[in-house]
Order: C-alpha cells, then sequence, then structure tokens
C-alpha cells in the first residue's frame, strides 16, 4: 500500500496551496479518505474526511469554510484545496484512508510539509 501525497510548500498568510495524494495498493473506491495534519509535540488531527462516492465530505471547525476536500476515483487522487491559509495551518499534512465502516484509518503516507509564513 502506498499513499503518495505532493504539493506541500511555502505559501504566504492568505494564499492557496492544492494537496493531491496518489493511492495504490488497495481497492480506492471502497475507502474513505481524508486528510490529517500534525505539529511538532501534538497529536495528528483530522482536517477533512471524503466518502468513497465522494457525495459527502466533513471538516473540522478550524478550516471549514476555506478547505475543500474531493477525490477522482478513475486517477486513485483525493485533493485538499487549502485557501486563505493562516500560520496555525502550518503542519505536516498527511493522506489517509480506512474501510467504510472502521472507526480509524489504516492507511497514511509520509505526509508533506505545508508552511505558512510571511
Amino acid at each position: 500500500v502506498q499513499l503518495q501525497a505532493s504539493g506541500g510548500g511555502l505559501v504566504q498568510p492568505g494564499g492557496s496551496l492544492r494537496l493531491s495524494c496518489t493511492a495504490s495498493g488497495f481497492t480506492f473506491s471502497d475507502y474513505v479518505m481524508g486528510w490529517q495534519r500534525q505539529t511538532p509535540g501534538n497529536e495528528r488531527e483530522d482536517v477533512a474526511s471524503i466518502t468513497t462516492s465522494g457525495s459527502h465530505t466533513t471538516y473540522s471547525d478550524s478550516v471549514k469554510g476555506r478547505f475543500t476536500i474531493s477525490r477522482d476515483n478513475t486517477r486513485n487522487t483525493v485533493y485538499l484545496q487549502m485557501n486563505n491559509l493562516k500560520p496555525e495551518d502550518t503542519a505536516v499534512y498527511y493522506c489517509v484512508a480506512k474501510e467504510r465502516i472502521a472507526l480509524k484509518y489504516r492507511y497514511w503516507g509520509q505526509g508533506t510539509q505545508v508552511t505558512v509564513s510571511s
């Protein structure tokens, strides 16, 4: 199983980034996909998730209205569009996957660094 995230980088406050994550080694369309983030010394936190068909999404309160998660099951890829970025969004972002009825995410990738700073 591989979850290859990309698209991170350095951006100024108010800027935008789009993260991508391409999956392999499992049936992508059968898995709920999500993004989590982690800062040094803190636990990983949920940012957004999307159901298998893409019909339903959820967001943490801290990113609601600024971030959009989407997926393309034909490309085995999930995206996170991040707009109006704030310094507190600085973190390593991880792409995660779980079976439809699972309580916890089963797979995660290597992470991509997002730094929001002027």
